[in-house]
């Protein structure tokens, strides 16, 4: 009668899974206030989005339920019909992704320069760039407001967009874009252009290519603020049919009552486009902003 051993596992198996047994333990005090702090984070989307389904008398119940009762996309419609929602959130699109196109142009071929091209004063202007974001955007309001009235463009999209092609406010792009484009070696640069390839060639080919994470970053960071403008299209815009949508959404909001099942509703168009666009996208800008090195 022979009697089978018991099966061992490899030798060493036993402490690694007490080890990493012992490290998601350690990391307990690290996740829980990250959770609270990301529930209090998502409790005012929470409710807005469900308050965007209530009917009026669920909204200003007392005291408050945080589910409706029924599902009821009458606000959607109501809200369309009140203000031209659509309109405002087409023309916050247009805005938005055109002057996107010009920050990321921009801002590349800026930094691009400031990374590889040496010439006399190269860093006293990089200097100079960098202390523009010292300054405040309101300094420079009425200056911008006299420069596009003599150019005709008030009442258009062309402040909106055109400053973004100029590098108007795009330090802080140019200042990460030349950080990322530091970091990739020089090397590969130097063996195209003795391949004959000049520096716009390796801009395109080489320099874009290799910085997807940190184009897609400033993207995003452009995109969020261009759609989230609420002070620039109710300067320049007068024609209520040319308004962004957060401008359009100050409609919703009554001198004496407010409708707030439209507000919520009005308020839930303008935030899903940008959730969206950062989960599609979250794992390129993180990639981004952990590839961007400190060299200087």
């Amino acid at each position: 009668m022979t009697s089978t051993a018991p099966e061992r596992g490899p030798r060493g198996a036993a402490p690694l899974r007490l080890t990493l047994t012992r490290g998601r333990v350690a990391l307990v005090p690290l996740y829980v206030p990250l959770v609270i702090a990301a529930f209090f984070f998502a409790l005012p989307f929470a409710w807005m989005l469900t308050g965007a389904f209530k009917a009026p008398s669920e909204i200003t119940h007392y005291p408050p339920t945080f589910l409706p009762e029924r599902l009821n996309a009458d606000n959607f419609t109501q809200a369309a019909d009140d203000v031209s929602l659509w309109r405002y959130l087409g023309n916050s699109l247009l805005v938005a992704v055109v002057s996107t196109v010009g920050t990321v142009l921009c801002a590349s071929l800026a930094a691009f320069a400031f990374a590889y091209l040496r010439a006399r004063g190269s860093r006293v202007m990089f200097g100079l760039v960098l202390a523009t974001m010292m300054l405040p955007p309101f300094i420079l309001l009425i200056p911008s407001y006299s420069i596009y009235q003599w150019l005709g463009w008030l009442d258009t999209y062309l402040p909106l967009t055109v400053p973004h092609f100029l590098g108007v406010g795009g330090a802080f792009y140019i200042f990460l874009l030349r950080q990322f484009f530091l970091g990739i070696p020089r090397e590969i640069f130097e063996a195209a252009r003795i391949d004959g390839a000049g520096r716009l060639r390796q801009y395109a080919t080489i320099a874009l290519p290799l910085a997807k994470p940190a184009l897609i970053t400033v993207a995003l960071f452009q995109f969020v603020a261009s759609w989230n403008d609420f002070f620039g299209p109710l300067i320049f815009l007068t024609d209520s049919s040319k308004f962004t949508l957060p401008v359009g959404i100050r409609f919703f909001q009554g001198l004496y009552a407010t409708d707030y099942g439209n507000l919520m509703a009005a308020t839930t168009v303008s935030v899903v486009p940008v959730l969206l666009l950062f989960l599609v996208a979250q794992r390129f800008f993180v990639q981004g902003i952990a590839t961007t090195g400190g060299k200087g």
